[in-house]
């Protein structure tokens, strides 16, 4: 018979295995020696203790699920339950103990790590929603739409929820997508209903531009132009395919016309500023008239110079008030001349002058004799009235000599 602190082997040939509990059978030994035989089951142990070890390792290290590790804890200690090892048994249940410890406190971590990214996912998810919400709103119709496709790139990246509150948020948040997408929708589609409307609008205006591009009905169809233009910004836009060439072709007549009218002024313009300059030169020819010397001699002249600028035609509309108003200065002052020498020559002018200027001093006499009566007799307050009246007579007496004089006396 053999033993050691762990074991020993009866005459018989059975193994045994010492625990707290007293001797338990590990086996039957007949092969060999005692020695052989507690050989053989304590290697038997040590094969316990490393694989014990290796799942210490595993579930300290590395992501061994709770069920995987409990699985392996069960499967090692039904080995030391069987008693087929020579050894501290129950040291080894004792640190499958430990591990069982182990596992279920990482399993409580990896619970409350779950329901923490619940949580956070939950909130997330909640705020796509409300977002998504919010948005579905909008009439940045591009950048709402770019950020709701956003949206759905992050929601695809968050954990799923219970399949309750997932399918109930992901409810709502497609619900919200479906409605932006409806009124987007609805918007352009009245958008291109209006760009239809635009289209056809314009198209009337393009061909009536077309018409009038031939046109030398210069100032009537310069204004019409000018009308279609404010026609065709209040029609807003066509379509992109169909805007531009509208355009083209509408400024394209314009610009047909308008280099035409723009030929033809250019030559005007150019015959107007050689008529101005000759207009200028009879200006400077009338004005040699002023002042009037001789008014029958200044008459002829003027009647020729007029005649000669009547025959010359337009010049520049900006250059015209200056000249013409040196002729009409001239032709002023021929008038003057001519209504003094009516005067001074006019019989019955001459004899109305001196009549009315006779029946002035005749009335200026009579209330400078009333004046003297009435200091005379001390009645000062009709003298102050006299004299008061006699000023106002004087005055048009005064005048009425002046215009005798230009009779000649």
């Amino acid at each position: 018979m053999s033993s050691d602190p762990w074991g020993r082997v009866d005459e018989t040939g059975t193994v045994y295995v010492r625990t707290s509990e007293g001797e338990k059978v590990v086996g039957s030994w007949q092969a060999g020696s005692p020695e052989e035989a507690l050989a053989y089951f304590e290697r038997k142990y040590e094969g316990l203790v490393v694989e014990i070890g290796l799942l210490e390792k595993r579930v300290k290290t590395t992501d061994l699920s709770a069920k995987d590790a409990m699985a392996a804890i069960d499967h090692i200690r039904g080995q030391i339950d069987e008693h087929h090892a020579v050894g501290d048994l129950e040291a080894l249940g004792r640190r499958l103990d430990a591990l069982v410890t182990s596992v279920e406190a990482r399993r409580e971590e990896r619970r409350a790590r779950k329901a923490k990214q619940a949580d956070e996912a939950r909130h997330a998810k909640e705020a796509l929603v409300a977002e998504a919400e919010e948005l579905a709103q909008s009439e940045q119709w591009r950048a709402a739409g770019e950020r709701l496709r956003s949206l759905v790139d992050t929601w695809k990246g968050l954990p799923r929820l219970d399949r309750k509150s997932d399918d109930e948020l992901w409810h709502r948040f497609s619900h919200a997508r479906s409605a932006f997408s409806k009124r987007r929708k609805a918007h352009f589609a009245a958008l291109d209903a209006q760009r239809e409307v635009a289209r056809q609008a314009k198209e009337r205006l393009v061909a009536e531009a077309e018409s009038l591009s031939g046109s030398t009905d210069w100032g009537p169809t310069a204004a019409r132009y000018r009308e279609l233009m404010a026609q065709w910004k209040a029609a807003g836009r066509a379509q992109r395919e169909h805007e531009e060439d509208l355009w083209n072709r509408f400024r394209g007549a314009q610009d047909i016309f308008f280099a035409a009218r723009g030929g033809v002024f250019a030559e005007r313009d150019a015959e107007q500023s050689e008529n101005l300059k000759l207009k200028e030169e009879l200006a400077v020819e009338a004005e040699k008239l002023v002042p009037v010397t001789d008014l029958k001699a200044a008459r002829a002249a003027f009647r020729s110079v007029n005649e000669r600028w009547e025959a010359i035609g337009h010049v520049p509309r900006d250059a015209r008030p200056k000249v013409e108003g040196r002729m009409h200065a001239v032709e002023r002052a021929l008038q003057d001349a001519e209504e003094t020498e009516w005067r001074r020559t006019n019989p019955e002018a001459r004899a109305r002058a001196e009549g009315l200027t006779g029946q002035l001093q005749a009335a200026v006499d009579t209330l400078r004799s009333q004046i003297d009566a009435a200091r005379a007799a001390g009645n000062n307050a009709k003298a102050d009235k006299l004299s008061r009246e006699l000023e106002g007579r004087q005055a048009l007496l005064d005048q009425a000599l002046k215009g005798l004089e230009e009779f000649g006396g």
